[in-house]
């Protein structure tokens, strides 16, 4: 249940979508003080003096009486007299474009408040002109307040970018002929500055990146990952799994669902030089120098959101934080020495979610239900490959999912060579396995012979036939790129997906 409140119209408050009748002026004016000081003690004598100029004797009587019925109607705000005064924490205020700020609301201290927001507002629309330069909307915005000199400088900007470089110009005469008339000044540096450039035909206007990939129409499940990055963000979120779990449709899903936080663009990057990426994308074509240095003095202050995908070093990411933008971090390694980085660990989906994935490609009668079952368990309920099967079984029409099961179970125990389509299915295992020691891979063949979920280091040593302490570190370097999974202290478990794939390598007759 969510509480917000507006102070830019009439005071008005909302309970999820139903707006909470307030009562009268005298106690709106005293929920809208304590709302302009969130997280600000007030005393009864302070609240008194915003509320009524010169407050009457009865004054602080009167308070306390619209303090109980504010706490009758917002039992949320937890309103309660402390040492003498009251506190308002947290409180989420919106704008809802309704009209004058604190409509209705007498009083000088009001007053003083109305202008300052009314100013905020503009600020904040202006931000918003300047980063859309709109040549419509930048005209509704100059005919409205036509001595800003602002929104006439972007507005000049705007036309100039569509290549109406003589309206731009003709826009400035008209603005400093206004701008002698109404208060005999000339114009400001900035409109100045715009129209010498553009006369010099070298105005450089920011680029927005959008470089957010589509995201997947049939995403399934994650709610509890998402629910986290959403209220991480701004922050920086990590997300870490193994090949197939879904790492980056998550990050893109979490992007979609946030661009509208990054107003100055969205950035995906994939490489091992992630600053020079940064750096492309907002117009720098050919960084030199600190590239760090520059991202952080181009990007301080921008509400941009940059994914990095796959990052395979954590010190191509470490100089790159500043005030502003937002970063999502996407890798099989969990990078703990990175500072700030709030991690989630995805695997497989839950049984139920990957069988909705799977019947969302290819219908499934309920005779086959159990197969179905069996087939996304052999694969570890992991998003890609479960996508994988459910396109090879959509693109045999007369198959069924138990056929498809038996050929899993069939390639797996004959040790043919592996067919083109069942590397598609084992794509996520063969790029894993490629950044893998040999050492690494002799183990996780031991174990696909013993055919066994969880092994201990013991078990290991015997299987592989190598020393304790060689063992215990290729284990956990395996468990960190989670191709096993840590239970506690020596003990692992083996994802069904890794002993399919090892199984198979391990039958199949090398050439």
């Amino acid at each position: 249940m969510s509480l917000r409140f507006s102070l830019m119209g009439p005071v008005r408050a909302w309970r999820d979508d139903d707006e909470i009748d307030l009562g009268p002026r005298r106690q709106r004016a005293v929920l809208a003080a304590l709302l302009l000081n969130n997280g600000v003690r007030l005393s009864n004598e302070q609240l008194a003096g915003m509320v009524w100029d010169v407050p009457a004797p009865g004054a602080v009587t009167a308070l306390r009486t619209y303090m109980y019925k504010i706490r009758k109607v917002l039992p949320e705000l937890d309103l309660r007299s402390r040492d003498g005064g009251y506190t308002v924490r947290g409180a989420e205020l919106v704008d809802d474009c309704c009209g004058e700020p604190l409509e209705g609301l007498q009083g000088a201290y009001f007053e003083a408040h109305r202008v300052r927001l009314a100013e905020q507002r503009l600020r904040v629309r202006e931000e918003w002109l300047e980063r859309e330069l709109d040549v419509l909307e930048l005209q509704k915005h100059v005919a409205a307040h036509p001595l800003r000199e602002r929104p006439r400088a972007l507005l000049m900007s705007a036309l100039y970018r569509d290549g109406r470089q003589a309206e731009a110009l003709d826009h400035f005469h008209r603005a400093r002929a206004l701008l002698n008339e109404e208060l005999g000044l000339e114009p400001g540096p900035e409109l100045r500055e715009v129209h010498a450039r553009i006369l010099r035909g070298d105005l450089d206007l920011p680029r927005r990146p959008e470089q957010l990939p589509p995201d997947v129409a049939d995403f399934t499940g994650r709610a509890q990952e998402i629910a986290r990055a959403l209220a991480v963000l701004p922050g920086t979120v990590g997300i870490a799994g193994m090949h197939g779990s879904g790492k980056t449709a998550l990050a893109v899903r979490i992007g979609h669902l946030v661009k509208d936080r990054f107003p100055d663009g969205q950035v995906f990057v994939r490489g091992n030089d992630v600053a020079h990426e940064l750096l492309r994308a907002v117009g720098v074509e050919n960084p030199v120098g600190d590239k760090a240095a520059l991202w952080r003095q181009k990007a301080r202050g921008k509400r941009i959101l940059v994914i990095v995908d796959d990052l395979r070093d954590p010190a191509s990411i470490r100089d790159l934080h500043v005030p502003g933008p937002a970063m999502i971090i996407t890798s099989v390694r969990r990078w703990n020495e990175l500072p700030g980085v709030t991690w989630s660990t995805i695997a497989g989906l839950a049984p139920a979610e990957a069988g909705a994935l799977f019947r969302g490609i290819v219908p499934v009668g309920p005779d086959d239900e159990e197969a179905v079952a069996h087939v996304l368990a052999r694969v570890s309920h992991l998003p890609v490959p479960v996508r994988v099967l459910g396109g090879k079984l959509a693109a045999r029409p007369r198959w069924t999912a138990s056929m498809l099961l038996r050929q899993m179970h069939r390639e797996s125990v004959l040790g043919e060579a592996i067919p083109s389509d069942c590397k598609a299915v084992l794509a996520p295992m063969i790029k894993a396995d490629a950044r893998l020691t040999e050492d690494e891979r002799h183990l996780l063949a031991c174990f696909a012979r013993k055919g066994a979920d969880v092994i201990d280091l013991c078990e290991a040593v015997e299987l592989s036939g190598g020393e304790i302490g060689t063992v215990e570190v290729l284990l956990e370097s395996l468990a960190d790129v989670h191709l096993i999974e840590p239970l506690e202290l020596g003990r692992y478990r083996i994802p069904r997906y890794v002993q399919l794939f090892y199984g198979l390598r391990t039958l199949a007759p090398t050439s």
